[in-house]
């Protein structure tokens, strides 16, 4: 639940205690059949209560680390940064991280804490709104240089460099800035080539930023503004879409749209065809609705906020828009509702395992409105003749075995470094975990 004014704790514990939820209508409840042949348990909206269950980041023991599947290792590559929340992967094998936070702008502290579970499940203080670059110039899986490459950002997320241009994506929009390959820092000023929908609460703020394989645009998602459009439309202008515009922010064009939060996004290799990681909605109960991956097609329509899992409407929106309904396209891989699934990377390396190659990890930052703790873990989808498989684990561990509550980490943002190892970013201890195949 977003607020887009200040509220007292009295009066939100009230609003909380005074919401009723509906019965559920079970002859809403349906299975349909994913683009693999996976079947997809949707039940009925509210057939369990909505629950606000958030989790207790522990972080981690000297020696524990997560867990990846056998002939794997995993190595602790970066700790000591401030929300680490994203990669980017230069050619030249440098890795810069943005490092930012939730900003709760015009919500008391301490109501916003109660709101959104802060104080359990993510990191507290003012933003770092930097980018961080790592250098590994032995090659020993452990970063030797460590520098501040940008600063005085506005929560920054998606990076890109394209030709003597370094972008990057503020919450508020899409900065150019100029780079020489190699350069440890930036100072000189950038320019803001598209301004983005931002501010009140302010919910989704993740700009992603990618390029085709021509490098003639740049594709932005944008995150809505609201769970399901509850502060109107006008407050979703640009927003729950992929926007796409040219290298200098110019020729806007609403890409794709309906896609609630679509913070992971990358170009399957060797088709050029866009794909999302994308974070769906919550309060319908604990299966409602799934987080997923999917194509993104041009002009496509993907249900946000009418409809869900293609024509299901939403019920909180009833009868309030059908012919959109009627457009919803049918997402291709169920990744589990409310694991917030937001980091996406194809593996392009070649030290893994041949079945890997060209398949997509997918960071699952993990939920708050399960009842029980869902996420927290790196998935793999395999793809066979570039047509997507069924979701595997691929690194566990972020969860207390025998504990409801308690958390090492969230990972989130992941990247394949350019010696074939895959990076993941654990914004909520602060690390970086690197997963290599072991010899």
């Amino acid at each position: 639940m977003e607020f887009s004014k200040p509220i007292s704790i009295i009066a939100f514990v009230v609003l909380i205690t005074a919401c009723s939820q509906p019965k559920p209508d079970r002859s809403k409840a349906d299975t349909v059949t994913d683009k693999d042949g996976q079947a997809v348990n949707l039940p009925a909206p509210y057939e369990t209560k909505s629950a606000y269950n958030f989790s207790d980041v522990i972080g981690w023991k000297q020696g524990e680390m997560p867990v990846a599947p056998a002939g794997f290792k995993v190595n602790l590559f970066a700790d000591g940064l401030q929300n680490p929340r994203n990669i980017y992967v230069a050619q030249n094998g440098d890795i810069f991280v943005s490092e930012a936070n939730t900003e709760a702008k015009g919500v008391k502290k301490k109501a916003e804490n109660i709101i959104v579970g802060r104080n359990k499940s993510e990191n507290l203080g003012t933003s770092a709104n930097r980018i961080t670059l790592l250098r590994d110039t032995n090659g020993d899986g452990v970063p030797d240089t460590k520098t501040v490459f940008l600063k005085n950002l506005n929560q920054p997320f998606g990076m890109l460099i394209i030709g003597h241009n370094f972008y990057v994506a503020n919450t508020d929009g899409v900065l150019k800035y100029p780079y020489t390959p190699g350069q440890t820092s930036i100072t000189a000023p950038g320019k803001m080539i598209v301004s983005l929908p931002a501010g009140g609460y302010n919910n989704h703020w993740t700009r992603n930023i990618r390029t085709d394989k021509d490098s003639t645009h740049i594709y932005i998602g944008v995150g809505s503004g609201s769970n399901v459009g509850e502060h109107g439309p006008e407050n979703e202008i640009r927003r729950a879409d992929v926007l796409v515009v040219d290298l200098e922010g110019k020729n806007e064009q609403v890409y794709a749209s309906g896609l609630r939060n679509p913070a992971g996004l990358a170009f399957q290799p060797g088709t050029n065809v866009l794909y999302a990681a994308v974070n769906e909605r919550d309060e319908l109960g604990d299966k409602l609705v799934p987080d997923y991956l999917t194509s993104v097609k041009k002009g496509g329509f993907y249900g946000w906020p009418y409809a869900y899992w293609g024509q299901h409407e939403e019920p909180r929106l009833k009868g309030k828009n059908p012919e959109m309904v009627k457009k919803a396209i049918v997402p291709d891989v169920d990744l589990g509702s409310h694991t917030a699934s937001l980091g996406l990377a194809f593996y392009t390396g070649s030290t893994f395992p041949a079945r890997y190659k060209n398949g997509a990890f997918i960071g699952q930052h993990g939920s708050w409105n399960s009842s029980k703790l869902v996420g927290y873990k790196v998935v793999f989808v395999p793809f066979a003749n570039t047509k997507p498989g069924k979701p595997e684990d691929f690194l566990t561990g972020f969860t207390v075995p025998g504990d409801a509550k308690k958390v090492h980490g969230r990972p989130v943002g992941v990247a394949v470094a350019k010696d074939g190892s895959l990076l993941v970013a654990d914004d909520a201890s602060n690390r970086i975990w690197r997963v290599s195949v072991a010899r």
